[in-house]
Order: structure tokens, then sequence, then C-alpha cells
């Protein structure tokens, strides 16, 4: 997958990825269930700055201005099998994306139209696939990268992640899981802004 940075056409926006981490990198736990959709972390935990104080964070609203998505099965679901079609995410009849939103899965699945013009699409040819999909459809718009952890160091081990913007509250996990950065290998970044409150930290990256 490593040519598909290089296949990025001039007029094209940028691949980013928006995330909420704890200080030992955790965005979720490995005991990820239906009723707790990131395992033993609280959504609270991760994303109360957001929830308490909306207007002292504009950072968390970048993370949904892009052209399309891209997101792997266990974000947008707990199933790991065939399809339970009644399934169309965490979300409810309106999700945040309000553009086309694509699914790394192994199993096919027919696109899901949502209300306020996301539209989920399921990918079973690869990330590579899933990106040269999202790249389309966000025309010059940005492509994001949503989660979970697994899906974004696919991308950021393939070098496709262009700027990598991160919300790290100051809580540390200590549990299993799949951390930021697992697996990656070496690479060097450049800090180009952050801004410190007590309840998060958002600092931005660009490769």
């Amino acid at each position: 997958m490593r040519t598909a940075h290089r296949r990025r056409r001039p007029g094209m926006g940028i691949v980013t990825c928006d995330l909420s981490v704890t200080l030992d990198g955790l965005s979720a736990t490995a005991d990820q269930s239906l009723e707790r959709p990131f395992g033993a972390l609280d959504d609270t935990i991760l994303h109360g700055w957001y929830f308490d104080h909306p207007d002292d964070h504009p950072e968390f609203g970048r993370g949904l201005a892009a052209g399309a998505f891209v997101m792997g099965r266990n974000m947008f679901g707990p199933g790991r099998g065939p399809w339970d079609l009644a399934w169309t995410g965490w979300w409810g009849p309106e999700p945040p994306f309000r553009a086309p939103v694509f699914v790394l899965t192994h199993h096919p699945r027919e696109p899901v139209e949502m209300a306020g013009g996301t539209t989920f699409h399921f990918v079973t040819d690869g990330p590579e696939a899933a990106l040269r999909r999202a790249r389309e459809a966000a025309g010059e718009r940005d492509v994001a990268v949503s989660g979970g952890a697994t899906t974004i160091n696919q991308y950021l081990a393939a070098e496709v992640v262009d700027e990598l913007r991160l919300h790290v509250v100051p809580y540390v996990a200590d549990a299993p899981g799949v951390r930021l950065f697992d697996g990656v290998g070496p690479g060097a970044w450049t800090a180009v802004s952050g801004r410190w409150t007590p309840e998060v930290s958002h600092l931005v990256y660009r490769r």
C-alpha cells in the first residue's frame, strides 16, 4: 500500500487522522462490546472534554470536515462475522459524517444510506482500495481515517497519513488493547501546532 501516497494527484486534499487517546496511546481497550464501544474506557474519559465544554474545543469539528472517511469494521460496530443487517452503526439514524464512509470488512454488504448525507460503503478488497475510493469520493477535499487503532496503524505504516491530530487526555488506561503506533515502525513527524487545556492536549503533526 506504500504506493498509494505517491499516487495522490495535484488538487486532491490530504489524508488526515483525528483521534482521542490516553497518555498510554489507547483509543479503546480490548474488551469492546455493544454496551461499551470503547471497552473499559468510558466515553467520558476520551471525549468528556468536548461534552463538557464544546465551545472551548473547535479542534473536535475539524475531524468531521472531510470529504470522505475510512474506518475499520471494529469502529463501525461490535460484530465480527456475517452482517446483522439491522445494524447501521453506533451513531443513530443521522451519523455526524455527512459524507461517504468506506468501512473495511471481510464480509460484503450493500451500501447503507443514512439521513444527513452519510452513506456507508463496505470494502472487501483491502485498505488501499478503500483509500482510493475515498479519495475519488472526496475530490479536492480531505480524506479522514477515523479508526479504530488497528486501521489507523495500517495507514500509518503505509505512510499515507499526511496529518495526525491527537487529542491526548491525561489518563493512563494500563489495559490490554491496540495502541497507536503499535507495529508501525520508525518514522519522522513534524509538530505543527499544539494547545493545552486541563482536560486535553490538542497536538497536530505532519509527515
